[in-house]
């Protein structure tokens, strides 16, 4: 048997896109939102968490749904700026970025938070910049939480299947990660595949999962 690898690469350049973009948004909204008193606040906090508790079918529609080309958003998107996110990397990348933000930011946010607010006073008296006081006095003292987020963030989006499948599909070499194969596989009753992939999957969940206590047990002594 002869595994196609191209599901299993597609996979960890998802997971690594969306990982970076999640760190560039993720870690100052986290910051936002410990820090904040306007009154967006429980609105943000509500809708970046809803995805812990919505159906990734139910994002994957109405994000099929908004960016069809059929809707106005999508049609805007593709008209006037030449990209199309159904049924594309990209359309995936951005459906894993929403799926993935609480992973992200509900540990890094609850760390922040638990920080002592003369820390950040301290550097703000010295005349350091909000970006910089986060940058090089929060941002490391909240290093499990940060790691943690990292992390996560990676592991769910590389076991992403109902938002993946909805906004997606499953075209070989652009949509089909490795969740997908697996469904496909068993469709096709080629269970040797299906098991091959579904081991890799568990042995990258079991480092993550290792990785993550390792990491943290190491930041804490540092």
């Amino acid at each position: 048997m002869t595994l196609d690898l191209a599901p299993l690469w597609l996979t960890a350049r998802l997971a690594a896109t969306t990982t970076v973009i999640l760190l560039i948004l993720g870690v100052p909204l986290a910051a936002w939102i410990a820090h904040s008193r306007s009154r967006l606040r429980p609105l943000v906090e509500t809708l970046v968490a809803m995805p812990l508790v919505l159906p990734p079918s139910v994002l994957g529609f109405y994000l099929l749904w908004a960016f069809s080309p059929g809707n106005a958003v999508g049609a805007w998107l593709e008209n006037v700026l030449g990209v199309r996110l159904v049924f594309s990397f990209a359309g995936l990348v951005v459906g894993s970025v929403l799926f993935s933000l609480p992973f992200m930011v509900q540990p890094i946010r609850a760390a922040l938070a638990g920080l002592p607010a003369n820390l950040i006073d301290v550097s703000l008296t010295l005349g350091k910049s909000r970006f910089h006081t986060l940058l090089h006095v929060e941002l490391p003292c909240v290093k499990p939480a940060l790691v943690a987020g990292t992390v996560m963030a990676f592991a769910h989006t590389v076991g992403e299947f109902g938002l993946v499948l909805m906004l997606g599909g499953n075209i070989p070499g652009v949509t089909r990660v490795a969740s997908i194969a697996i469904y496909t596989e068993v469709e096709a009753l080629n269970y040797p595949a299906a098991h091959a992939y579904a081991a890799i999957l568990c042995g990258f969940a079991f480092a993550v999962v290792f990785a993550v206590h390792w990491l943290q047990r190491r930041a804490v002594r540092a």
